[in-house]
């Protein structure tokens, strides 16, 4: 039983001397590792309101907004930082993650202490909704559109949904879309659709 007191005495000696394994926060800046989880913020120039990050969120810490008036259809997305588990769930699915900026990812931001919950919500910027020009239904924001025509390239021409929303996002005249709706049986599928509405036209009419 001799050797292992002697260890530990010899552990106890060195501990002595030896710099402490903990950091002196808060005396000291604390530097968080290269993939440390911290505070997970929106980039309102990368983030699409695609309500991809709500969807795999456990904690149901994220929500989106939406408002739809006479006036504007906008979404937000909003962020309860007093409910978020730091997982990372949303960075890691996020649909813009491999883009520069992604619409949302960790920062090293960890000390986030707050005196009400009103201090712990984080919200992005308002993104305009596409409705369906038929039944009025949210479609998905215009951003979010955009950016699945981008990344299809030409192949996006075969949805007339992407098409169209393309034509419009690039400043085209109503005549050029209007050249889309002259044919004969085809003037519903020239339009942007919602899903529901799209299937309707397409075997309602042919």
């Amino acid at each position: 039983m001799r050797y292992p007191k002697l260890r530990e005495l010899k552990e106890a000696v060195t501990a002595l001397f030896s710099r402490p394994y903990t950091s002196r926060f808060p005396y000291e800046t604390h530097t968080p590792a290269k993939r440390f989880r911290g505070k997970p913020e929106y980039s309102n120039e990368g983030c699409i309101a695609c309500t991809a990050c709500s969807l795999v969120c456990p904690a149901r810490a994220i929500e989106f907004r939406d408002i739809v008036t006479k006036e504007k259809a906008t979404r937000k997305m909003v962020l309860h930082l007093d409910e978020c588990h730091y997982c990372g769930q949303c960075s890691a699915l996020c649909t813009t993650r491999d883009d520069v900026p992604p619409g949302i990812k960790h920062t090293i931001k960890f000390d986030l202490a707050g005196s009400s919950r009103a201090e712990m919500v984080s919200t992005t910027d308002e993104k305009e909704l596409a409705l369906c020009e038929v039944c009025g239904d949210i479609i998905t924001a215009k951003a979010h559109l955009e950016w699945i025509a981008k990344k299809l390239g030409p192949l996006a021409f075969s949805n007339p949904t992407l098409f169209v929303a393309s034509l419009k996002g690039m400043g085209f005249a109503e005549s050029v879309l209007q050249a889309a709706k002259d044919y004969v049986a085809r003037s519903d599928r020239g339009k942007i659709l919602c899903a529901k509405c799209r299937r309707k036209a397409t075997i309602e009419r042919f």
